[in-house]
């Protein structure tokens, strides 16, 4: 009896336990796929930001090579002609090319052994170098300084006509620099080989450029020639110039995933690995540098790449502790009344004031001062949640950014302490990715994505975002599966023409449809839950949007209106009970001067059936500005171009990806923006088509962008936050 008496007392523990049990595990496996899912964006963003600022210093890098090549090949047939000459006339050649070539630091003719013995002996090396703003030559072949055995003269011998790039070396002799030297082999009216004709570039610009690479402050960037010696790095490592990258890696404790980077490098390959290095984690990000055979590299600190995450991960996992907490309190309060028989009054006491806890906290994530901008004229916003119970799983948010308005309403599945957690987790979510994102398309698919990947108890929310801009009027919105708003605007509101689409966390990788429209001054946007559409009487009569139309006017302002609309839904409720929680959310527009510019966007994925799309939006945006047939077709096929570019090559084969292209439209131009989250990739650094060519001597590729160039009047490229944005005028006037 004693032993089946305490199993039937501890019942209610062990249940309540459970019910925690299987909260902390569905949340807490919720909560790591969510961590891992952006670590993983972080991973790719630092990829992207990586290879970026690797490509430009390449970029830089080539160009200089370029021009150093070319500057000696330029010489190779005056050198020819004028070595039998005179010694005299030597000294005339590296000096020009030193005057005439801002990128070459020193430059020299040195002659074959016992060229020219009778006149200058065994060595002569006539060597023409900078020394601040003056330039200094010297004769480098002296019996210290026997050039014929050195690696950019030897070397250069071998290589013959395309030159030789030699290893860093600090050059006593000469520049008294760390530098690297291309040496190409002359030969005279004779044809016979008479010397060798160098230019040398200084290294230290390249640690100054390294630098200047403010993404990732405490990473470690280098340049490596092609037998690992280290030829220039980021400032805070200066003292590892001149060092091989094969004896650093011996040196270390933990050194084998640095030997394997080395391996890469050393193989003239590009990627990326996790290594360890000296007790710390990093990642290691390398490429080739084409036109030499070096290589680049950028070591990050995991820790600086994954903070953010990290910050994000702690303020997350804190809102679920609360929500364990106050889980764990109300059932040991449960438990503990039901053991000591407690009166029922007492328990509801001591769950209300635990959630009245809650509740506090969870109003406190959501703004509550009005007006919010009192520093503004062009903007009056309102708000107002009833929930339900003590706490609830409606939202509302709204920020400034850029002079863009972002808001939301939403409403969460289910009632109580779960609708809470899901609300609190997806208020943090919006913030985090609007904040920098401005595609509401783009925030409900994120945000779908994460509430997807933690498939918490089969709950979803409706929602609404949109994205105001404060100077022109244009509103960008995106619905999923919400009440359609309202638009306050003359003497009767209409409900504005929505794509349902369906709520977050539903249906993995939805392709959620973004729409848009022009609000004037004066105007307002009354969103609402379905709290208020669906609030019952005591007949179990709903209250209704045709109840609800009349009480919406455009002459009252955003805090008149939600309060006109409470009184209205609590006087038809009268004292029946509130079923569902209750958000209405007024926003009016009240910037009588708009800019006059006009955006229009249209959302493409990789698919090149998509395509007929682009032109149906290209002959909206010229009907905005009456463009004759003529113009809309050359626009069209300059954009469809560009898009099937980004088509058939941003993205690897299979996967899914987003073209965005957005028309922005003024007085006297037309600008087309299109922009993917693709592998980086500049159309307008090919060089341009030669169409005087016959077909069989054209090189492949190259007419796209030509046609794209002679279409628009102004084509720019940049990449930025690890985006493509390719941007594309043509003026009006």
């Amino acid at each position: 009896m004693a032993a089946g008496k305490f199993k039937l007392q501890n019942l209610p523990a062990i249940q309540g336990f459970l019910v925690v049990a299987v909260a902390i595990v569905t949340l807490g496996v919720g909560s790591l796929l969510a961590y891992y899912r952006m670590r993983d964006i972080v991973e790719e963003e630092a990829y992207n930001r990586a290879q970026d600022n690797i490509d430009r210093v390449e970029q830089e890098f080539t160009l200089i090579v370029e021009l150093v090549e070319s500057a000696v090949r330029n010489n190779l047939w005056i050198a020819g002609e004028i070595v039998p000459e005179t010694l005299d006339s030597l000294w005339g050649l590296p000096k020009g090319i030193v005057e005439d070539n801002p990128v070459v630091y020193g430059s020299a003719i040195a002659l074959m052994e016992n060229y020219h013995r009778s006149k200058a002996g065994r060595h002569f090396a006539p060597y023409a170098h900078r020394e601040g703003d003056s330039i200094v030559t010297v004769q480098l072949g002296t019996p210290e300084y026997d050039y014929t055995h050195q690696e950019w003269f030897v070397e250069a011998l071998k290589a013959g006509s395309k030159g030789y790039w030699s290893e860093p070396y600090y050059d006593e002799g000469g520049g008294n620099k760390l530098m690297t030297t291309y040496s190409v082999p002359v030969y005279d009216h004779k044809n016979r080989l008479a010397a060798v004709l160098t230019a040398d570039v200084a290294l230290d610009w390249v640690s100054d450029r390294l630098a200047n690479i403010k993404d990732y402050p405490f990473s470690l960037k280098m340049l490596v020639s092609k037998s690992g010696n280290i030829m220039a790095t980021s400032p805070p490592f200066a003292t590892m110039q001149r060092k091989n990258i094969i004896d650093l890696a011996e040196q270390m404790e933990d050194g084998e995933d640095f030997k394997e980077v080395n391996r890469g490098m050393l193989a003239g390959e590009e990627g990326s690995q996790r290594v360890r290095i000296q007790g710390k984690t990093y990642y290691v990000f390398y490429d080739k540098v084409q036109k030499t055979g070096w290589s680049m590299s950028m070591s990050i600190p995991e820790e600086e790449i994954f903070a953010q995450v990290k910050t994000l991960n702690r303020q997350v996992l804190g809102i679920e502790l609360i929500g364990f907490l106050m889980l764990i309190l109300i059932l040991t309060a449960t438990i503990y009344n039901q053991r000591k028989l407690m009166s029922v009054n007492e328990k509801k006491n001591r769950i209300d004031s635990e959630l009245h806890v809650a509740s506090g906290i969870q109003m406190a994530m959501l703004p509550k001062d009005f007006p919010p901008f009192p520093e503004r004229k062009d903007i009056d916003i309102f708000a107002h949640l009833i929930p339900a119970k003590e706490v609830g799983g409606d939202l509302y948010d709204y920020f400034i950014r850029d002079e863009r308005l972002y808001f939301c309403i939403g409403d969460v599945s289910g009632k109580g302490v779960p609708a809470s957690l899901i609300m609190s987790v997806s208020r943090s979510l919006f913030r985090t990715i609007a904040g920098h994102e401005k595609s509401p398309q783009r925030i409900a698919c994120t945000m779908n994505q994460n509430l997807a990947d933690m498939s918490i108890n089969d709950m979803f929310i409706t929602f609404f975002c949109g994205v105001l801009d404060l100077s022109t009027g244009h509103l960008r919105y995106c619905n999923a599966g919400h009440n359609a708003p309202y638009l306050l605007a003359g003497s009767k509101p209409e409900q504005f023409p929505v794509i349902p689409n369906v709520p977050l966390g539903v249906v993995d990788g939805f392709p959620f449809e973004e729409q848009e429209t022009d609000i004037k001054s004066g105007m307002g946007i009354f969103l609402y839950t379905d709290g208020l559409s669906e609030a019952e009487n005591n007949e179990l009569e709903l209250f209704g949007t045709e109840r609800m139309e009349p009480v919406l006017d455009a002459g009252l302002t955003a805090e008149e209106q939600v309060n006109k609309m409470l009184n209205a839904v609590h006087a038809y409720v009268d004292k029946a009970p509130q079923s569902d929680d209750l958000t209405m959310l007024c926003i009016r527009y009240l910037n009588d001067k708009p800019l006059e510019k006009k955006e229009r966007h249209l959302i493409l994925h990789n698919d090149i059936k998509q395509i007929p799309q682009l032109a149906e939006f290209v002959e909206a945006v010229a009907g905005m500005v009456h463009l004759d047939n003529g113009l809309t077709m050359s626009i069209n096929l300059a954009l469809e171009e560009a898009v099937t570019n980004v088509i058939l090559y941003a993205y690897p084969e299979g996967s899914d990806g987003l073209v965005d292209i957005e028309a922005v439209i003024h007085d006297d131009m037309l600008k087309f923006i299109v922009s993917d989250a693709g592998k980086p990739f500049d159309p307008t650094a090919a060089p341009e088509a030669d169409i005087t060519l016959d077909v069989e001597d054209r090189p492949i590729g190259g007419l796209g962008i030509f046609l794209v160039r002679n279409i628009m009047d102004s084509v720019f490229y940049k990449r930025e936050d690890g985006k493509n944005i390719l941007t594309m005028t043509k003026n009006l006037q």
